[in-house]
């Protein structure tokens, strides 16, 4: 007779969670110029007789890859140039105090506070700290040959090399990322708009998540490009413009799901046929196929599509007219007068800077005290490890290490079997396309395929072979090993102090979203117009869109930290819900039904209010008072429902 036992084999789902790969497609030009970029300098260096050197610049190249991810090409001038600025600062730094002692662990500390520090301003700034601390930790744990000065110029031109590749196709395509871009955002409303009034909500709630983040992208995009056209590019202005009038569109999808009407096929497809005239820069007549509409929900989207159709369609768009439905960015100046008070100022800045530079300085010492040879690899994974804005320190400490492993058993077969010399070429042509093939997979699938790369190049510069091997993998376990401790477990920060007070900010948002929407008499809502309501129901799901990415890091953690982030997830997507709900009912007002009374809107509002509260003072689900009355018929009544909804999930079961 069998018998079942009580222990099971199935791993918990905090590890399936970061163990399992995500989906994307693969970015081809970028994989092109990974091979060529980083065996090119490789090639140079092998024929001039100096191997040393071309290792250098490839491996300035390698940081150029990891920071090749920009669509507009713009944009890939600040993610390559201004890291590799801050990486030849880094290793002229770390190449003056190679070899002494006790002035190398001060200063490395000192660069990884700073490092820390800058990596909380944005994107650019945090590849920029990283770079900084990494180069500076290879310099001060390698020997590099030649002068001061020509690392840093080796290192940074491998990686403006792979700049200069990504450029080449400008004159060619300069604006077809950002048409792209403004396109995929159309079609995204046409799958958003398949799913309305459809079950399961469950596809409608991912949809409309994917139109959350494309219209974030296709704004990051435009903007920045008009931050530094000054408005006076008339390709930005329709695409701003284009931008803009897919909003009311997206905007009546809530007030159709809510009908529980699904819409008629022809409406998608004409929404498919404004993105190929948007993707193509297409201004002639279009003919859209539209039924006729039968109700409030139908209407509204009948005007916001042929009100779109215009704006695609048009040769010309007066500048004058278009706002941005997220604020225009400010001037340079002034934004970096901003991120450096921010930087100075903030707490929380200071506190990633000192968490990175507490393990790096741990990690100095231990090397400094120990036998360790050449353990420079210590540092370097801690620097990989514990960076803030990549998400949890404990997912990626595991990753890494497991990724260290993969990595370092391709690298066994590579220096055991591969003669150093001109094979090496032929390896990195086959190696480093895995490099931006498997980055977007996860972290761990993007270590296993820079460790042999890393390995290769380290090799040609200290001639060690295999013996590396051992040793870099006891350096990834100690670097993991302080990450966790100093850098996770001796700080007492849980999910709920990064991210519930932004959920709480976001609740109360949203009930001067609420407010504004049905023109209260409150002073604040009594001057908001249709562009700034449009303004912060953006930002309202771009905040709430960074919260649930946070939710998501959360989950990857093991208990309590997951199964507490598990328990709060729900509650984004209610008050995501309760946003789509108030800008359907402020559609359906618009299109002729009744308005809701003061008291109505007062009501849901206060509702709101005690919400964030309890969300703000709690770690834990506590119990919340419901108390949500009126007309049946107003078209409130679906926005109370939610509200009740979110408050019943913030209750404990």
């Amino acid at each position: 007779m069998s018998r079942e036992f009580p222990i099971g084999l199935t791993p918990p789902d905090w590890l399936v969670r970061n163990l399992q790969p995500q989906q994307a497609p693969l970015n081809w030009p970028a994989i092109a110029r990974a091979a060529i970029a980083m065996s090119l300098p490789f090639t140079i260096g092998l024929a001039v007789g100096q191997p040393a050197y071309g290792a250098l610049a490839s491996m300035g190249a390698l940081s150029g890859v990891i920071g090749d991810t920009a669509d507009a090409y713009r944009m890939r001038i600040l993610n390559i140039a201004i890291p590799q600025l801050f990486g030849a600062i880094g290793v002229t730094l770390g190449s003056a105090v190679y070899g002494h002692g006790w002035y190398a662990v001060a200063a490395l500390t000192g660069i990884a506070l700073v490092s820390g520090m800058i990596s909380t301003i944005g994107a650019v700034a945090s590849v920029s700290g990283l770079l900084l601390l990494l180069n500076s930790v290879i310099g001060a744990g390698l020997p590099l040959p030649g002068a001061w000065w020509l690392a840093p110029a080796l290192m940074s031109g491998g990686g403006l090399l792979v700049l200069l590749l990504a450029l080449l196709a400008w004159p060619l395509r300069s604006g077809v990322p950002e048409r792209s871009a403004v396109a995929n955002t159309y079609r995204a409303v046409a799958d958003l708009l398949a799913t309305c009034g459809d079950d399961p909500t469950a596809a409608y709630d991912a949809a409309r998540q994917a139109v959350t983040q494309s219209l974030n992208q296709s704004y990051d995009l435009v903007l920045a490009r008009r931050a530094r056209a000054h408005g006076r590019s008339p390709e930005l202005t329709r695409l701003l413009a284009q931008l803009n009038a897919i909003t009311p569109v997206v905007e009546a999808a809530p007030a159709v799901h809510q009908s529980g009407r699904p819409l008629p096929p022809e409406i998608r497809e004409a929404v498919r046929h404004l993105a190929h005239a948007v993707e193509t820069g297409y201004t002639g007549p279009i003919g859209l196929d539209l039924p006729t509409p039968t109700g409030e929900t139908t209407r509204a989207v009948d005007h916001a599509l042929r009100h779109a159709a215009e704006v695609v369609t048009a040769p010309d768009v007066d500048p004058r007219g278009i706002d941005d439905r997220l604020g225009r960015p400010a001037a340079l100046r002034i934004r970096t007068a901003r991120a450096a008070r921010n930087v100075l100022l903030s707490s929380g800045s200071w506190r990633y800077g000192l968490r990175l530079a507490v393990c790096i300085g741990l990690a100095q010492v231990l090397v400094s005290s120990l036998p360790v040879p050449r353990s420079y690899w210590v540092a370097l994974t801690i620097t990989f490890v514990l960076k803030p804005d990549f998400g949890s320190v404990f997912s990626r400490a595991l990753l890494r290490a497991l990724g260290t492993v993969a990595g370092l058993v391709i690298a066994a077969a590579v220096l055991s079997a591969v003669p150093r010399g001109w094979w090496d070429v032929l390896v990195l042509l086959v190696l480093a396309p895995l490099i931006p093939a498997l980055t977007p997979r996860g972290y761990g699938y993007q270590t296993m395929a820079i460790t042999p790369v890393i390995l290769l190049l380290s090799d040609v510069l200290n001639h060690q072979g295999t013996a590396l091997l051992l040793p870099r993998l006891v350096d990834s376990l100690i670097g993991c090993g302080i990450a966790l401790v100093a850098g996770y477990l001796l700080w007492p920060e849980s999910w709920h102090t990064r991210v519930g007070d932004r959920l709480a900010e976001a609740v109360a948002d949203t009930a001067g979203y609420v407010e504004s929407a049905f023109g209260t008499t409150t002073p604040v809502a009594a001057e908001v117009d249709p562009a700034a309501r449009a303004r912060m129901r953006r930002r309202l799901y771009r905040d709430l869109s960074v919260i649930r990415t946070e939710f998501q890091r959360a989950l990857t953690e093991p208990p309590p930290t997951g199964r507490l982030a598990a328990g709060w997830l729900p509650l984004v997507v209610a008050v995501e819900r309760i946003v789509d709900a108030t800008t359907a009912a402020r559609v359906r007002v618009k299109h002729g039904a009744p308005p809701p009374s003061s008291a109505e809107v007062t009501q849901v509002a206060l509702q709101l209010r005690e919400l964030a509260a309890g969300v703000r003072e709690s770690e834990v689900l506590v119990e919340v008072r419901t108390d949500l009355t009126g007309p049946v018929e107003s078209v409130l009544e679906p926005l109370r429902q939610e509200v009740a909804a979110a408050r019943a999930i913030a209750s404990p079961h």
